[in-house]
């Protein structure tokens, strides 16, 4: 199941990823960037690249709105 994950970079969100993990997410919004074989993953949400340190965090469901069935 996918969920919705802000990626970012110290306290500033760069980026939002739909994924199945946060590390899925946050390694690949790195890796578009280009080469794989600089990132080093730090966590089970955050990875470096190139001296930079970036993290993956889930994004609230949304609440639903609208009518209900009955």
């Amino acid at each position: 199941m996918s969920r919705k994950y802000e990626i970012r970079s110290g306290r500033r969100t760069v980026s939002m990823r739909l994924s199945s993990s946060a590390l899925e997410a946050v390694i690949d919004y790195v890796r578009s960037f280009g080469s794989s074989n600089e990132i080093t993953i730090l966590g089970v949400d955050t990875v470096t690249w190139r001296g930079a340190t970036f993290s993956a965090v889930p994004v609230p469901a949304e609440p639903r709105t609208g009518v209900e069935p009955h």
